[in-house]
């Protein structure tokens, strides 16, 4: 029955908003009416409200929908809506402000006389305007109003202009910054979340480990990675547009013929070149180059950009009064001092010095003068043709449409749950021959057509929470959530132009020419659709297109993770076994080199520490050789294997699930009354044929399986047992280097502790004489304190330690007592003279050594990795890589 309450759900919500009801209200309305429903006839039925759910009862599921509700707003953890509003209100002040018309009508005049390039500088604009609002109704709209009577009155095509400006108008969809971005980030942060339990339990199951290494995790993403990932696909689908009107203008004469500039390309045309486009760029640079060089969030690039647009618009609404410029001279004037003293003073109240107090005073003075200047802008935009007023209440609406919708979803998403629908997609999926590409070539298939039919947001908030845990958590090909995000928006793009319901044809058809008939519309946007799936294809086949970039960012940025993270160590070590491969005898050398330098004349305890750094960084160069003959062996043996693999753990994972389905009966069975005896032996006969059909799976388990998984187990054992000492043995050497490079450098520290070792001695040959050894005590006491900050002295304070006791026992013996005073001075100052010694005639040597190794032996112990590593791991890690052997 969870299954006949679904369809109600779902038949709910088709007809709700096939009659035009409003999203916002058909989305959780659906929901309640088949949870209310299902509860009714439960109780009506069976005497139980929960008994046509797939687990707990109404009142659950319908808290849990308004759990849902709050999370958009109320979870301290995820911030990332706040960015939506702020980016609505940068795209619309700039189309209120008329920066699009300025751009449309500059471009024009720069590539028309070139054939199709009134039509590419149209995708240009298009471009630009998408990276600077990613409003696309704004967009085409702009466009269509300017551009399309334009081409129109130059010849162009009717279809080809028409086509132009819908798809040019939605690249704000996939070029960042992007509205449809945004909320697929914040849906894919949860969905991360789940696919990452979803992986926890199959590998519990399938392995019998409890716990999963970390490098199998998925990772999860932020809107910021989400631009970042978005930015080459979205360059790419420019191109294509481009390469297209180029070519087809070239071989169909007369369908985008060249449109000659009646001026003259001189110095005053190229200065309004400039002022045109500078703006937009700076503007663009600004959010997106301040998300990408780590400076500010994603919430903050949002708050950059609505400032950014305000200007632009504060002196594009005064084009031609002398005082235009004023604000944006006096916020670029003001800009540049605050910089510097950011850049050369400590402006943190809260570790101010005298000396900054100065700078803070200048600072704030210059800070005023940039609000000033802000609100001299607002209040330009504000008294000016009412635009801050029209944008601020589009901006309202806009936003209150958007968070509307994500509330409702997230209480049909909560219904969906409620009768096992997640559980129903997953298996359907799961079942359908051909793994992970399969499933994934099904469901952008789904989200295509759902584009004729819904629009952007209500897919992304309804279809993306159910399907990217099932895509995330599949291990065969172990895509990234940007990626998969990516992939979504690029085929989400589609939506606004898919026949008969494609927002940006609605967009367009109201404000182009009579002229221009739907049918031109439609047939114009097929070959852009076209171009779009091309895209879709150019981005599934090379990954690295939506991945490197967030890569990079995060490795190269100073939240970067150290070497020692998990998602690092299988690029890490592709980039050590490529050096020890190029490099292998230098680095030996320099190991065998200073091996013959260090002195022979340490305490013993440093000697051995030393002695087994030695052993375990010459020890190294076997294991090497060892563990790539093991992932030789691993890899040749995976070849046939994995296919075998692949078959049959989806076969166990079915029986996992028809166990559980076994579990459930039983608890059926247990609920009942005992007078129930019929219903009791119609869930016994379904339990029998669950155990037929598990008998079933099982028998057609290949025979040879045992085997071969046995053959399989022993390999990828030693293969990680290897891989673990080959770890374990580089730490352990690098770590005892720098213990001892850590003992040297507290040479100094220790010599401050000498003149405590004087008075030691000092009073302890004169408390003797009256045995009372009170002053001694207490610097000893000291000595403690102080020497537990300098490594390497542990055999030095057991030696203090002795004497203590010594001068703390009821039987005191002064000649001991001064003798054992004497050796703590003569270890003391036997500490002081060798680290002294190694400081100035080793130190040198050792960081020349350290230099030698830390590229390799001691890669994961690094603070953080070098630009080169940054980028070696951001390229291998941008490209997806099986690990479904391991589950």
């Amino acid at each position: 029955m969870e299954t006949f309450f679904l369809a109600v759900l779902v038949v709910i919500m088709i007809v709700a908003l096939a009659s035009g009801y409003p999203v916002a209200f058909a989305l959780p309305g659906s929901a309640i009416i088949a949870i209310g429903l299902a509860a009714f006839f439960g109780y009506i039925f069976e005497g139980d409200s929960s008994a046509f759910f797939a687990v707990d009862g109404p009142i659950e599921w319908l808290v849990a929908g308004i759990t849902n509700f709050r999370s958009n707003y109320w979870d301290v953890e995820t911030d990332t809506l706040i960015a939506i509003p702020l980016f609505i209100f940068m795209g619309i002040m700039l189309q209120k402000s008329k920066i699009a018309e300025d751009l449309l009508i500059t471009m024009g005049q720069l590539f028309g006389p070139i054939p199709g390039g009134l039509g590419i500088s149209v995708i240009f604009v298009g471009a630009l305007l998408a990276a600077t609002t990613g409003i696309v109704g704004a967009t085409v709209i702009a466009m269509g109003l300017i551009s399309l009577p334009t081409m129109l009155n130059n010849k162009y095509d009717r279809q080809l202009a028409s086509g132009i400006v819908c798809s040019s108008g939605t690249l704000g969809q996939i070029i960042p910054p992007s509205i449809v971005l945004i909320i697929i980030a914040d849906q894919l942060a949860s969905a991360s979340d789940v696919a990452n339990n979803l992986r926890q339990n199959d590998y519990k199951a399938l392995t019998g480990e409890f716990n999963m290494p970390g490098e199998f995790r998925v990772g999860s993403s932020s809107a910021g990675d989400m631009f970042l990932g978005a930015l080459l696909p979205g360059l790419v689908l420019v191109a294509l547009y481009m390469i297209y009107v180029f070519i087809f203008a070239r071989i169909k004469k007369g369908v985008a013929p060249p449109v000659p500039f009646k001026g003259n390309f001189d110095l005053k045309f190229w200065l309004r070149v400039v002022v045109i486009i500078i703006p937009p760029l700076a503007l663009i640079f600004a959010v997106l180059g301040s998300i990408l060089m780590g400076i500010a969030t994603v919430n903050q690039a949002g708050s950059i950009g609505a400032i950014g647009a305000t200007l632009m618009a504060g002196y594009r609404l005064y084009e031609g009064k002398k005082s235009a410029f004023y604000p944006l001279i006096l916020i670029i004037g003001s800009l540049i001092p605050i910089t510097f003293f950011a850049s050369n003073y400590e402006l943190n109240v809260k570790n101010l010095e005298e000396r900054d107090l100065s700078a803070i005073f200048i600072t704030a003075f210059f800070v005023v003068i940039l609000v000033y200047g802000i609100g001299w802008s607002f209040w330009r935009t504000f008294k000016t043709e009412n635009v801050l007023k029209e944008v601020v209440t589009e901006t309202c609406v806009t936003t209150s449409m958007v968070f509307i919708i994500l509330l409702g979803a997230a209480m049909l998403t909560s219904g969906f749950r409620a009768f096992g629908g997640e559980e129903l997609v997953r298996d359907f999926l799961q079942d359908l021959p051909g793994g992970f590409w399969t499933q994934f070539v099904v469901v952008m298939i789904v989200i295509f057509l759902l584009g004729f039919f819904l629009d952007f947001i209500e897919i992304a908030v309804v279809v993306v929470p159910i399907i990217a845990p099932i895509l995330l958590a599949e291990t065969g090909a172990n895509v990234t959530a940007v990626w998969l995000g990516v992939m979504i928006g690029v085929n989400l793009q589609t939506s606004f132009l898919t026949p008969p319901f494609g927002f940006a044809l609605f967009y367009l058809k109201g404000v182009a020419p009579k002229i221009v008939k739907t049918l031109d519309i439609w047939k114009g946007v097929v070959p852009f659709i076209i171009l779009q799936l091309i895209g879709l294809g150019i981005v599934g086949a090379y990954p690295s297109l939506v991945n490197y970039l967030p890569n990079r960012v995060y490795l190269t940025s100073k939240v970067a993770p150290p070497p020692m993270n998990p998602k690092l160590q299988y690029c890490l070590q592709e980039y050590k076994f490529a050096r020890f491969d190029s490099n292998g005898e230098t680095i030996k050398n320099a190991i065998l080199k200073f091996q013959s330098e260090a002195p022979t004349n340490l305490p013993d305890d440093k000697m051995e520490i030393l002695e087994d750094h030695f052993d375990s960084a010459l020890g190294t160069f076997a294991l090497v050789d060892k563990l790539k003959k093991v992932e030789v062996e691993y890899n040749a043996y995976a070849v046939d294997y994995r296919d075998l693999h692949f078959t049959v753990r989806k076969k166990q994972k079915k029986i996992l699930k028809l166990n559980k389905k076994i579990e459930k009966y039983k608890a059926e069975i247990r609920n009942l009354d005992d007078d129930e005896l019929d219903e009791k032996n119609k869930i016994e006969l379904r339990i029998e044929d669950v155990k037929l059909e598990i008998e079933e799976i099982q028998n057609s388990i290949p025979e040879t399986w045992q085997a071969k998984n046995s053959e399989f187990d022993k390999i990828n054992k030693a293969k990680n047992t290897t891989t673990k000492r080959y770890r374990k043995n580089v730490d352990e050497a690098y770590d005892l280097l720098d213990q001892f490079a850590m003992f040297i450098n507290d040479g100094v520290k220790l010599q401050e502790v000498s003149k405590d070792i004087k008075q030691l001695d000092y009073f302890i040959a004169m408390e003797s004489n009256t045995k009372v050894y009170e002053r001694s005590v207490t610097i000893m006491d000291g000595l403690f304190d102080k020497l537990s900050e300098i490594s390497g002295m542990d055999e030095f304070l057991n030696s203090v330690d002795d004497l203590l006791s010594m001068v703390d026992s009821d039987e005191l013996d002064p000649m001991a007592i001064r003798t054992k005073s004497k050796e703590v001075v003569e270890l003391f100052n036997k500490e002081v003279s060798w680290r002294a010694n190694a400081k100035e005639n080793l130190m040198p040597k050792l960081e020349e050594y350290n230099n030698a190794i830390k590229e390799t032996i001691g890669l994961r112990l690094q603070s953080k990795l070098t630009k080169e590593q940054a980028i070696y791991v951001s390229k291998c890690n941008s490209i997806h890589r099986d690990i479904s052997l391991n589950f």
